[in-house]
């Protein structure tokens, strides 16, 4: 097993639980088969987009698509370049969330495609049931919602393909989600998601494999009965904590036989507030709290998925996942999960990290 101590083990963030250096830990891994593709990710703020930038060149990461708000688009456009693409979304810091997922999104798809965003992204997580509640709109952010069909019109109109977030990490629906009269189980959350499937036949990525890691065989049907429908890999911590759990001969078995229909991505939020120490802050802000600490934020999450993917290594996450402490009470919240590598073939890599990207956006 690979151990990761610093040399008084002492623990310095939950990026990097042993204190490595993620710049030297980089040259750990041989030359990726193809330069990567990261087709999941919030890049915010561009003092911190310049930080992501370090850690894409040492990690190999050619490109990576983002849910970037539409008023930051050029900025960060300004620091990426041709590295980096768009994906549309509504503002979620709208004080007017009716309007906000209503009208001004319709407006929004436009310049998003304007701006040369090929992805439209519909978020449907369960939370979304609070967000809605809060403005005495239950459904605001339920994926076959009349507005979010209008949304999804204007978007397939566009020649754009579509991008939904559902369902969320079982750790989740057996503790926060647990009034299912709130939320409903997990498998309610997938039956808007198969209808849409099937009345829009554009491409579809659902995220974070689908919402269900942990359930490969759900997923393998619901790709085998939806030839239009595509995952991507993204979300770290529980990508790691979840895939882990299954014999690596399955994993790569399961990734071996929907080559071409599975994307790499991280689900990396990079934000300026990253940078900048402080009292008030809110929880994603408060992932980081300087430069240093920003780099191992987000160079941590790619140095995770590389040995998920591509090594035979076992060892302990050098990412904290409080998940862990949700379900079991004796755990710590900075605890992490096994981390078992899959060892990849190079040829489901190259598709992997490179080739199925291609279908939604060319180089």
């Amino acid at each position: 097993m690979r151990h990761f101590r610093t040399a008084t083990g002492a623990f310095l963030n939950p990026s990097n639980r042993f204190g490595v250096d993620y710049r030297a830990e980089a040259a750990s891994f041989a030359p990726p088969p193809v330069p990567i593709v990261d087709a999941h990710s919030h890049v915010h703020g561009t003092e911190a987009a310049r930080i992501l930038r370090d850690s894409m060149d040492l990690y190999g990461i050619e490109r990576i698509h983002s849910m970037t708000r539409l008023a930051d688009v050029e900025s960060i456009r300004g620091v990426l370049g041709d590295r980096i693409r768009f994906i549309a979304v509504p503002d979620f810091g709208d004080p007017d969330r009716r309007a906000a997922h209503g009208p001004r999104f319709l407006e929004s798809i436009k310049h998003f495609r304007a701006a040369g965003a090929e992805v439209c992204k519909f978020w449907a997580a369960p939370r979304g049931v609070d967000f809605g509640h809060e403005v005495g709109e239950p459904r605001l952010l339920a994926l076959d919602a009349p507005h979010r069909r209008a949304a999804m019109d204007e978007a397939a109109s566009l020649g754009m393909s579509f991008m939904a977030h559902v369902a969320d990490p079982d750790t989740w629906f057996a503790t926060k989600y647990a009034d299912r009269s709130r939320y409903g189980s997990k498998r309610d959350h997938y039956e808007p998601l198969e209808r849409l499937l099937t009345e829009y036949r554009v491409p579809w990525i659902v995220a974070h494999m689908g919402g269900s890691p942990e359930d490969l065989g759900f997923l393998s049907s619901l790709l085998q009965a939806h030839p239009n429908l595509h995952l991507d890999a993204s979300a770290t911590k529980w990508m790691v904590r979840e895939l882990s759990k299954h014999p690596p001969a399955d994993l790569r078995a399961f990734m071996a036989r929907w080559q071409g229909r599975i994307l790499f991505g991280s689900d990396i939020v990079t934000n300026d507030d990253h940078l900048r120490g402080g009292e008030k802050r809110n929880e994603m802000a408060a992932k980081a709290s300087d430069r240093e600490s920003a780099f191992d934020l987000y160079a941590s999450r790619y140095w995770a998925l590389r040995a998920l993917w591509e090594t035979d290594w076992e060892l302990e996450s050098p990412i904290s996942d409080p998940d862990l402490a949700m379900v079991d009470p004796a755990r710590h919240p900075h605890d992490a999960p096994a981390l078992r590598g899959a060892a990849l073939p190079p040829e489901v890599l190259a598709t992997f990290y490179r080739g199925a990207a291609g279908k939604f956006s060319p180089a």
